[in-house]
């Protein structure tokens, strides 16, 4: 099979590397997808790149990157029902742990991991729903209900922000996003009822207006460090922090007194630890929002996959309207 992989740390177009590796064989309890396509997230372009703390060398001596992707189940292992054969899936955790993600003609996984993909859903907005669509799903659902709640949705133009805001909107919520002011447009069309510009020096002041003062009771945020003190002076009392990200401060020091005195929680969210029974849950929310046509991933860019490391350069630059995938040419 035609297959992208990395064998040390560095830039993308110096460590990445495309060509033919056996094909994998299921094993008890496991699915082989023939891949369409690999979702690429930041996290697989900074992972090849060795950037996580404390990581020296990569885990396994060959690594074939990225964790999302969809296709069709081509064979499948003891204990898994032949039926399977031939249905449509999207992937989850492909290369979490694991040596051999999606970024590959085919991937052998444990069956759990290749969902059936609701009928008319296509396989490329299949590709987004592992890392963008389940953080989505998780942070905005994570805590029950959403209807009739005031919501705070942080990067509402990024993968998982842009998600968010149509799912927390056809939960019910009343939905507050911010991004850049060149992603305003795209995310009132996403359905969020009031959009702002993350620099606004008056940004504070304009959430509290928009809430009439009573605050946010649920705010999804993707720069957790830097917007503590904006979060600490716009939650409702009681209220919760649903981060995924931090990036830019990654050792924020928060402004304890205001959280104590709001009692506010604070949820952080890594899809790839997430339980069974939250699982099955955001997976439920994903696909009925699908079905009825709420939630509509953006793919941005589509790649053949011996450019995977284009792709990865794109998914880190700033600005992106959608997803990046890679294509094998198998759908």
């Amino acid at each position: 099979m035609r297959a992208v992989w990395y064998e040390r740390f560095g830039p993308a177009a110096e460590v990445l590397e495309t060509g033919e590796l056996d094909t994998p064989a299921p094993q008890a309890g496991e699915v082989l997808v023939r891949v369409a396509f690999s979702g690429v997230n930041p996290s697989d372009a900074k992972a090849r790149a060795g950037s996580r703390p404390g990581v020296t060398k990569p885990a396994y001596p060959r690594i074939i990157p990225h964790s999302d992707g969809s296709g069709v189940i081509e064979a499948v292992g003891d204990g898994v029902d032949a039926a399977r054969v031939g249905e449509r899936v999207w992937i989850w955790n492909g290369q979490w742990q694991r040596p051999f993600g999606t970024a590959a003609e085919y991937i052998a996984l444990p069956e759990a991991q290749a969902v059936a993909l609701p009928e008319g859903v296509s396989l490329e907005a299949g590709a987004t729903l592992g890392i963008p669509g389940l953080t989505a799903a998780q942070t905005v659902f994570g805590g029950g209900d959403v209807a009739g709640q005031t919501m705070l949705v942080s990067g509402g133009a990024g993968a998982v922000g842009h998600n968010a805001v149509q799912l927390a909107k056809s939960g019910g919520a009343t939905v507050i996003a911010t991004c850049s002011s060149g992603g305003i447009d795209r995310v009132k069309a996403a359905g969020a009822d009031h959009v702002l510009d993350y620099a606004d020096p008056e940004l504070a002041a304009k959430i509290t207006e928009i809430t009439g003062g009573a605050g946010i009771d649920r705010a999804v945020e993707v720069e957790f460090g830097v917007n503590a003190p904006l979060l600490a002076e716009v939650m409702k009392p009681l209220g919760t922090i649903a981060a995924y990200g931090s990036v830019k401060n990654m050792t924020p020091e928060l402004p304890f007194g205001p959280f104590l005195f709001k009692a506010l929680k604070l949820d952080i969210s890594l899809i790839y630890i997430l339980p069974d029974g939250p699982r099955s849950e955001a997976i439920e929310r994903l696909h009925a929002a699908l079905a009825d046509g709420s939630l509509k991933p953006d793919v941005e860019h589509v790649l053949p996959l011996e450019k995977a490391a284009e792709a990865q350069d794109i998914v880190l630059a700033p600005g992106r309207a959608g997803a990046v995938l890679l294509s094998t040419g198998q759908d």
